[in-house]
């Protein structure tokens, strides 16, 4: 045998001596060394989820969050999910999404409701300096999370309301931000403003000042100015936690005020023997009398004997429930006119207005009566990037944003027209038209470009700026178009025109009937589709409404292709309308139950 052969032999010998033998090896943990380097990646990020499932609660934050602030209930402690660490992952990207996710675990607490306003109610406005705990005692009086809390100074800016129900009265009550008088920049003097015409309103005053603290010339200067007004007063002394604690009060009596409590807006403690006091203070409601010398005719008589008193109109919504308003949610970037847009439309100056971005924290709600109808506009904080969100209470403000978004009908997507439709325009977008919310496309600050420019540019030619909108936010190809000008007021009545018909179309329902002669009309061969994502459809019934969601009986029970079911939409909307509102589908195969 030549010498090569034997080399040969000798290599395949070796070969079959380290061969595994047949049958099931033994279950050893893999490691990522010891495996293909293709396959290192997959294998590092099974273990990491595998970590991260031992790590999760068993109780989510949210369910351990929904826990109701009454009387003198104690929030239990909250959870923070920690966050994994990726290999290669910097410090700071860490940091940062543990801010966010505490925000959203923040958020979680706070409430979205927003109480019709009783004008004929008694209102309690609670004022003080910044950070002293107003919107504390505002959350613990009302019973939810309505103000937004947080350790940073001056959160709270606009004013909230709400109510408060004691000792079988209810009256409300206004937040306001923290004042200082003396202070001359822009926002602090439009907080001040705000506080103003809270307390103008007010029947009694509840001052708020800082038990841990010596007395500071904002609390002095304050109290001056409530004592000239005459009207009832009460100094509520914060953070008093300690029985310790309860003998500092007393220094606060030089501030000339005699109803003086110490309280614990954050445990409860003294809250009840405060509203007993202020309650005290209240004039007593007046009710009305009915009128018992109006004539009825026989025609109202008969009417009133059959069909009872006349109903109060309600609007569906949501497909769950029925309320008698329609809610508008305006939204978009900051500094786009959001505020300046909630003040045109309810004719007030409710909302601070400046060019500082953020201004807004807290969402500001207001109602206005037109025409019969009943809409609620909320102004919600501007959404920003997460990168370009630092302070808490920013983040808080962001999250409780899209909440509120969440909880309206309506959302008024503003746009700047002197910027354009920038990538986070259409990313608000998304979040609007993802919810369900029927949507309103708002170009603002329109007369910036159409009248005589200063950058030397021709003006904008309004076809021209609504195709390049359409291009951009080609997803809301349903949602209508205005142009308008909240700073002079151009356009607003147009708002309110939209707005109903688009609530309108939002809870319109369509018969079984009238949808399967529709389906016949279809010509379905048009969709581009595959033909392997194209199903049959025997039959389809509208099965909610606000927005509206159709069920289609089909032949498989697969996910709708992205286009047959944009094709599918468009078709309903050229033969039944829903303008404004995206449309919803759900499959239900036919022979589901017999393959089963």
């Amino acid at each position: 045998m030549a010498k090569n052969d034997q080399k040969r032999l000798g290599k395949k010998h070796r070969q079959a001596t380290t061969r595994p033998k047949k049958g099931r090896s033994p279950k050893i943990a893999p490691t990522t060394g010891a495996v293909d380097p293709r396959k290192r990646k997959q294998l590092a990020s099974k273990k990491a989820a595998a970590e991260k499932l031992k790590r999760v609660p068993r109780k989510s934050p949210e369910r351990e969050a929904r826990v109701t602030l009454r009387g003198d209930q104690r929030r239990p402690p909250v959870s923070v999910r920690p966050v994994p660490v990726g290999p290669g992952a910097e410090a700071d990207e860490v940091e940062e999404q543990q801010a966010w996710h505490q925000a959203e675990v923040n958020a979680s607490r706070y409430s979205t409701d927003q109480d019709a306003p009783h004008t004929q109610s008694p209102l309690i406005a609670v004022c003080g300096r910044p950070n002293v705990g107003k919107s504390t005692l505002f959350n613990r009086l009302t019973g939810s999370r309505r103000s937004i809390v947080g350790d940073e100074p001056g959160i709270t800016r606009d004013r909230i309301y709400g109510e408060i129900e004691w000792a079988g009265r209810q009256v409300r009550v206004v937040d306001t931000g923290g004042v200082v008088p003396d202070d001359e920049a822009l926002i602090p003097s439009e907080i001040f403003r705000q506080a103003q015409v809270a307390l103008s309103e007010a029947d009694a005053i509840v001052m708020v000042v800082d038990g841990r603290t010596e007395l500071a010339a904002p609390d002095i200067e304050l109290a001056r100015l409530l004592l000239r007004g005459g009207k009832p007063i009460f100094l509520a002394v914060n953070k008093m936690d300690s029985a310790e604690l309860l003998a500092g009060a007393e220094n606060f009596r030089s501030l000339g005020l005699r109803n003086v409590l110490p309280i614990s807006a954050e445990h409860g403690t003294g809250v009840g023997d405060l509203l007993d006091e202020v309650f005290a203070a209240l004039p007593v409601e007046t009710v009305a009398e009915e009128p018992t010398d109006v004539m009825l005719t026989a025609e109202d008589e008969m009417a009133e004997d059959e069909d009872g008193p006349a109903p109060v109109r309600k609007l569906r919504t949501h497909g769950e429930y029925e309320q008698s308003e329609t809610k508008i949610a305006i939204i978009g970037r900051p500094n786009v006119g959001k505020s300046t847009l909630l003040n045109a439309l309810t004719g007030t100056s409710r909302a601070i207005v400046s060019p500082i971005a953020g201004t807004t924290r807290d969402a500001v709600d207001e109602v206005v009566e037109r025409g019969g109808h009943r809409f609620r506009f909320v102004d919600t904080a501007g959404i920003r990037r997460k990168g370009k969100t630092k302070l808490m209470a920013e983040k808080l403000s962001v999250i409780m944003a899209r909440k509120h978004l969440e909880a309206a009908d309506v959302s008024l997507l503003l746009i700047d027209a002197t910027e354009g439709v920038a990538a986070l325009d259409a990313n608000i977008g998304g979040y609007a038209h993802e919810s369900g919310r029927s949507v309103i496309i708002v170009v603002n600050k329109w007369d910036a470009v159409t009248t005589a420019r200063t950058d030397g540019k021709a003006p904008a030619d309004k076809k021209v700026y609504e195709q390049q909108v359409r291009d951009a936010l080609k997803y809301l190809d349903y949602a209508p178009l205005l142009f308008i000008s909240a700073a002079e007021g151009k356009g607003v009545d147009q708002v309110f025109k939209k707005v109903e018909l688009v609530a309108r179309e939002r809870r319109k329902r369509v018969s079984t009937g009238n949808m399967n002669r529709f389906l016949e009309r279809v010509d379905f061969q048009r969709a581009s589709v595959p033909m392997s994502k194209r199903v049959r459809i025997y039959y389809m019934t509208q099965a909610a409404v606000a927005p509206p969601t159709f069920v289609l009986f089909t032949d498989k029970d697969v996910k709708l292709h992205f286009g047959f079911e944009r094709f599918l939409a468009n078709q309903i909307r050229e033969s039944f309308g829903f303008i404004g509102s995206p449309i919803w589908f759900k499959v239900r195969a036919r022979n589901k139950k017999a393959a089963d």
